[in-house]
């Protein structure tokens, strides 16, 4: 995979990357809607992409919501002199924007690197020919288990994810405001599109990680060092997946409020 060094190259590149990325999508809903469920092999990238993430999405959302509320906080007391409302505050955010979307880029991180590198050495030394020869389709085969496995997990792991950073953000309030921890879990404000809003982003990046990340990998050429340049392609086009798809829902859902 040579890299362009014009801008009419690039654009050509970016133009073949988009086009490869819709006919493995194409491929992929076809395999989803015809083919065999191979369970097993779901499972197995499930526990891969979900359960080795978990205290990685726990560590990182904490984090989030214990700065988030140490942040809110302080400015409430500096405003109002009154930081019992940081919960109202921060959970909207944190439920349907920030919980869901840093969990896609952690997983586009983690996983998206794996899934490119995994194809990607697979394609390199000839193993996804062998499989063309028999018959054996690398949408069904490789993209598939992938595909439903992220688009079980990343919810999954979003809820989680939200859950870890809703009691970081309790214990800081309770701890450096003196908020009631009764009071900071009002969950009036709260409302049931931000649900919605945040678990179809969630839907939305664990279908689009493992269809960037796969594409990334099957289109790997020259050895270990197109993996490397497939795996770096898959992080950068998956987080810039992410960012976009965040965007456009939230104005789907800021428009239909």
């Amino acid at each position: 995979m040579a890299e362009p060094t014009t801008l009419a190259g690039f654009v050509a590149e970016i133009r073949a990357q988009v086009v490869d990325t819709a006919d493995v999508a194409r491929q992929s809903a076809w395999y989803l809607a015809r083919g065999r469920w191979d369970w097993p092999a779901i499972w197995a990238q499930a526990h891969e992409i979900g359960v080795r993430s978990v205290f990685f999405v726990i560590v990182c959302l904490g984090f989030l919501g214990a700065i988030i509320n140490l942040q809110a906080g302080f400015q409430a007391t500096r405003i109002i002199g009154d930081a019992s409302l940081i919960g109202a505050q921060s959970m909207p955010l944190v439920v349907r924007l920030l919980g869901p979307t840093l969990t896609g880029m952690m997983v586009a991180t983690r996983v998206g690197t794996g899934i490119a590198a995994e194809i990607g050495s697979m394609v390199v030394t000839e193993q996804v020919d062998a499989l063309r020869m028999n018959r054996a389709p690398p949408a069904e085969y490789l993209v598939k288990p992938r595909l439903v496995a992220c688009m079980i997990m990343v919810p999954a792991l979003t809820t989680i994810g939200i859950t870890a950073a809703f009691f970081a953000g309790m214990a800081v309030a309770a701890f450096a405001f003196g908020t009631n921890p009764g009071t900071y879990a009002d969950f009036d404000v709260v409302v049931g599109l931000d649900l919605v809003e945040g678990m179809v982003k969630a839907a939305a990046y664990g279908v689009a990680i493992p269809i960037i990340a796969s594409t990334a990998g099957l289109r790997a050429r020259g050895g270990s060092e197109g993996v490397g340049e497939a795996t770096t392609q898959a992080v950068v086009a998956s987080s810039l997946a992410v960012i976009v798809l965040d965007f456009a829902i939230s104005g789907v859902v800021f428009v239909l409020r």
